[in-house]
């Protein structure tokens, strides 16, 4: 089993889900959250809109996902002809072997 954990901007969040689950995953984790990468930070407001000012960091989301390995070329495509823009702001994929897994209703081992 393999782990995929696509950080990309939070506005792409429900095409990349919508994506995710057609290439084949059975659910996914979306933790809301920011980065500080090479990507340029947006602009905002302060609180009466009166000045503007650079953001500290980038809203982004954190889509994780477990699948099988056979999986994996698929769920990866799927997320880059989504997200991918060719700036530097895109996101990154991170993919991690899953030694093991359980289902804590069930008490299975080993079942996605």
């Amino acid at each position: 089993m393999k782990r995929i954990d696509a950080m990309i901007p939070n506005m792409k969040r429900s095409h990349v889900v919508a994506a995710i689950i057609k290439a084949g995953a059975g659910g996914v984790t979306i933790a809301e959250t920011r980065g500080l990468g090479s990507g340029e930070r947006p602009l905002v407001g302060k609180s009466r809109g009166t000045a503007m000012y650079v953001a500290e960091y980038n809203r982004t989301d954190t889509i994780t996902t477990i699948v099988e390995d056979s999986q994996v070329d698929a769920i990866i495509k799927a997320i880059m002809e989504i997200v991918h823009t060719g700036v530097k702001s895109d996101g990154k994929i991170f993919v991690s072997h899953v030694e093991e897994s359980y289902d804590i209703s069930t008490g299975q081992k080993g079942k996605l």
